[in-house]
C-alpha cells in the first residue's frame, strides 16, 4: 500500500455562493483526494490539508481547479510550517514585508508563538533562530514551552530565567544534536569569558537547533550576522512597542556591568 502524502490547497473565494465548498469537496472526492483539515485563513480565503496516495492525483485536479470561476487557487504545494499553523489558528503568521524571515508576535499570541516554535523544533534540520523582545515579554518561557511540546531537551548555555547562567562546558550527553541550545546574547556579551565563547563556537558548529535571545547584541560580539539566521522572531507587549537596547549597549561599550536590565 502506498504511503499517504499531504498537500496544502489554499484558494480565494471570488463568488461566495451556497454549495461552493460542496462542489470542491465533490471534485476532490471523485479523484479520491481526502480532505483532512479545513479552515478559513483570511476573510475571503480557505485552506485545506489534503491526503493523497499518489502525487498524480494533484496533477489531475490542479488544472480543473484553475478553470473554476468561483475561486482563484493561491497555493497548491507540500504543506509548510506556516500552512499548518494557518489551518490550526485560522490565520497566517504576521511577517515583515521587507524581510520574510522575520515573524512578528505580541504577548497575547504566546500560544501561537509556542506552536510555531514547536513545529520548527520538530523538523529534523539544523536551524538558527533569533528572538528579539524587551524584558519579561515571554521569550525564554516560549522556548521552554515549545521544547516540552516538541519533546526536546533544552540546554541553557547562557540565560537569566532562574538565575544568571553562563556555561563553560557541557557534559557528554548534552552534545546530542536532538537538544535545543539556548543562548542569551546579552548575558554572553556582558558576563562571558573566552571559555564560554569557545563553548558557543562549538555549539554553533553543531547540527542542532540553536535559539539566540537578543540576536542583535549577539552578532556584535561574534563573527555571525543576521543573515546567518534562518528565522528571526519579534515578540512585543503591544504591536507598536519599540525593541531597543540602546541603554544596555552604552554600558557594554563602556565596559561597565549592568544588573538593572533583566533579560
Amino acid at each position: 500500500m502506498s504511503e499517504v502524502k499531504e498537500w496544502y490547497l489554499e484558494y480565494q473565494i471570488l463568488i461566495n455562493r451556497p454549495g461552493l465548498l460542496g462542489d470542491i469537496s465533490s471534485l476532490l472526492g471523485m479523484l479520491r483526494i481526502k480532505i483532512d483539515k479545513i479552515n478559513g485563513v483570511d476573510k475571503d480565503r480557505r485552506g485545506l490539508l489534503l491526503l493523497v496516495r499518489d502525487d498524480y492525483q494533484i496533477k489531475r485536479v490542479e488544472p480543473i481547479l484553475h478553470t473554476m470561476e468561483t475561486i482563484r487557487v493561491l497555493k497548491l504545494r507540500k504543506p509548510e510550517v506556516t500552512d499548518r499553523l494557518a489551518l490550526r489558528h485560522g490565520r497566517y503568521l504576521e511577517r515583515d514585508k521587507n524581510n520574510r524571515k522575520i515573524f512578528k508576535f505580541v504577548r497575547s499570541e504566546i500560544g501561537l508563538l509556542v506552536d510555531f516554535l514547536t513545529e520548527l523544533f520538530k523538523e529534523e534540520t539544523h536551524k538558527l533562530i533569533g528572538i528579539r523582545g524587551m524584558p519579561r515579554v515571554g521569550k525564554t518561557e516560549s522556548i521552554v514551552a515549545a521544547s516540552v511540546s516538541a519533546n526536546k531537551r533544552w540546554i541553557f548555555v547562557s540565560s537569566t530565567l532562574l538565575k544568571q547562567t553562563v556555561r563553560h562546558q557541557l557534559i557528554a550527553d548534552e552534545y546530542n544534536e536532538n537538544n535545543i541550545f539556548v543562548i542569551d546574547g546579552i548575558v554572553s556579551a556582558r558576563r562571558a569569558d573566552e571559555r564560554h565563547w569557545q563553548l558557543i563556537r562549538e555549539i554553533m558548529a553543531n547540527q542542532a537547533v540553536k535559539v539566540i535571545e537578543h540576536p542583535d547584541i549577539f552578532i556584535k560580539y561574534t563573527e555571525y550576522s543576521l543573515d546567518s539566521f534562518d528565522y528571526i522572531i519579534e515578540l512585543r507587549n503591544e504591536p507598536d512597542e519599540e525593541i531597543s537596547y540602546q541603554m544596555l549597549e552604552d554600558h557594554l561599550l563602556l565596559g561597565s556591568d549592568f544588573y538593572g536590565f533583566d533579560t
